[in-house]
């Protein structure tokens, strides 16, 4: 359970980071807040874009999706069911593919580094390490099966 509520505590601030960002991307705020001017090279960079869509709405997305689940998965009917943690664990593994896809171009092709991005990785990176220790855990704890007959 505590693993589940460390999630939903991370989505919420990934939902945040990635909505800083997809506000910015439409206009709504100004400059972004950055200090070492790398988020405005990488957020105005043609990588900012993936299949038409701003990469920030991407995040926005994914983590309102990490939050929904992580919170279903509280709910006492949900806690014993592995299924909301597999969701979970395959969510963040797609979350942190793309992360690491956008951060070997903000690395090696952009050469610059946008802080909210980086905030954004770690907190993939932990929900994808939290799942995985989720399902290990409930893996570990769950009775063992009875071997079948003969």
């Amino acid at each position: 359970m505590r693993h589940r509520q460390a999630i939903a505590l991370l989505a919420l601030i990934g939902f945040f980071i990635s909505l800083y960002l997809a506000l910015h991307r439409i206009g709504v705020i100004g400059a972004l807040q950055c200090g070492t001017g790398g988020c405005e090279t990488v957020q105005t960079s043609a990588y900012a874009v993936f299949l038409g869509v701003p990469v920030a709405f991407y995040g926005v997305a994914g983590y309102v999706g990490l939050l929904a689940v992580s919170l279903v998965g509280l709910q006492p009917a949900w806690l014993a069911r592995r299924g909301p943690t597999l969701l979970l664990a395959g969510m963040a593994a797609v979350g942190l593919a793309f992360t690491i896809y956008l951060t070997y171009v903000e690395l090696f092709v952009i050469h610059a580094i946008c802080r909210w991005c980086v905030a954004s990785a770690v907190v993939i990176a932990a929900i994808s390490a939290l799942s995985l220790l989720c399902l290990r855990t409930e893996s570990s704890s769950a009775p063992p099966r009875p071997d079948p007959p003969a």
